[in-house]
């Protein structure tokens, strides 16, 4: 029996959704399983104890980066974008990174106004990441 991939989806949620939609699509014709804040959504702490386990299932995460930075965990100060996918580090699954090129090319209504917090998670990522395609 051949094996199925669970791939693990993860971005701000709004303003990536036709992406989203996309690298689904994708990975459904591949015959891969998507997982993703589609079935739930990062809100408090409990939440996210949740979201870890799925995370814990998936045989890889794929992390698309727009221009917003996304909902901010009070407690940890960091998005729970960044929160899953420092967790995805930590547990050593492989990860593929996909940010757009250019944050400044977004319209308004996809992108922060200040723009410093998604900026450093960016570069963050990317300085710690061989598998980056822009996109």
């Amino acid at each position: 029996m051949e094996k199925k991939y669970q791939v693990f989806v993860s971005s701000t949620f709004s303003d990536l959704k036709d992406e989203r939609k996309e690298v689904i699509e994708n990975l459904l014709n591949a015959k891969y399983i998507p997982a993703g804040m589609e079935m739930f959504t990062a809100s408090n702490n409990e939440q996210f104890k949740y979201i870890k386990k799925i995370i814990d299932n998936c045989d890889y995460y794929v992390l698309i980066i727009g221009g917003r930075y996304g909902s901010i965990n009070p407690i940890t100060e960091k998005s729970y974008t960044q929160m899953e996918y420092e967790y995805a580090m930590e547990i050593g699954i492989p990860i593929l990174v996909f940010p757009f090129s250019n944050i400044n090319m977004l319209s308004h209504d996809k992108r922060d106004t200040d723009l410093t917090h998604i900026e450093n998670f960016r570069k963050a990522v990317m300085s710690s990441q061989k598998l980056c395609k822009m996109w």
